[in-house]
Formats: C-alpha cells, structure tokens, sequence
C-alpha cells in the first residue's frame, strides 16, 4: 500500500473511463472485485470498511448502518441503486461469511490485494492514478458533480472542514484548471 501514497490517488472524472474500469474488473479480475470497485464507487466507504462487510449483515438489504473504524461513526448507507447486481453475488458465495473472501483462508481479501486488483484492471482500461481511496474519491467527485453540495459531501464522507472535501475530491484543481482555461482579458 505504501506505493499508492506515492502516487497522487485520483477520482475517475470520465463516465467512459468509470464505464471500462468496470467493465475492465469483469473481464480480467472477478466478479468479487467488480463488486467491490461497485460498492466503493456508490457508498464511499473506505477500503477498510468496505472489506469488513459480512455477507449476513447486507444480503437482501436495500439500506444498512455501519460503524465506520477510522471514525467510529455511524453510517448509513443505500444500497438499493447496485442490490439487484450486490444480491445476485452475495447469492453466489458459498461457505464464507465475508463479502470480499480471499483464497486463503477464512478471512476477507487484503487492502494490497483490493490494491492490486484495482490497479491491474486500471492498467487494461488505460487510467492512471488508481488507488483504493480512487472508490472513496470517485464517489465524492460524482456525488458533488450531481448535487452541487459540498456541506452534505462533507458530512458523508465525514471532514471536519469543505474545503477539505473539495480538495480530497480534486474539485479545487479542476476549477483552477477550468477556470484559468477560460480566463481572458
């Protein structure tokens, strides 16, 4: 995991580029990773929490509360825009009560496999700047792009400042960027 910090971890800002990240993960990954890049990119959930889901606490569910463990907040999350394709997985594992299982063992895949998996379908689908924070970002870049309300945002994804979350979101450099593109006199 250290590697991602060394990179400057990026949002997917391109419907097209979210669209082959997907398709990407489906293709030369597995379904377990499509759904955890699927989860990541429509709760904003950190790597960690996503990876202690357990299949009994969401299967058929269109809403729950979690705690989250950098916070120790609670947090409630909807599920019911991806339950149809969430359910149709949870109904395909069998003998693990973990939602991301790993091979090796009874325990859920690790942060540097979730890491792993996400940059190898990154690489296929020609995006840079993945990391596992890339879920977390994206989903704060396309929450904020739709509703337009960065105090909400920031209650979700749980800062204690906006311009915190506009930066976590890379919404400043874009304006500046945008801004200075169109920036005559």
């Amino acid at each position: 995991m250290a590697k991602e910090h060394l990179i400057d971890v990026q949002p997917i800002r391109s419907l097209e580029k979210l669209n082959d990240m997907k398709w990407s993960l489906k293709r030369h990954c597995s379904e377990r990773d499509y759904i955890l890049f699927l989860l990541g990119i429509n709760t904003g959930l950190r790597i960690s929490d996503l990876l202690k889901l357990k299949v009994k606490d969401i299967k058929g569910k269109m809403k729950v509360i979690i705690k989250e463990g950098k916070t120790d907040k609670p947090r409630t999350i909807q599920l019911s825009n991806i339950h149809e394709e969430l359910n149709a997985y949870l109904t395909s594992l069998e003998g693990t009560e973990w939602v991301f299982p790993s091979r090796k063992g009874d325990k859920p895949i690790s942060k540097i496999q979730a890491y792993r998996q996400l940059n190898k379908a990154a690489d296929m689908a020609d995006i840079e700047s993945v990391g596992t924070h890339t879920m977390r970002k994206t989903f704060g870049y396309w929450h904020y792009k739709q509703f337009k309300d960065v105090a909400e945002l920031q209650m979700i994804l749980n800062h204690s400042h906006p311009s915190i979350t506009l930066k976590y979101i890379g919404i400043t450099d874009e304006q500046i960027e945008n801004n200075l593109n169109n920036f005559v006199l």
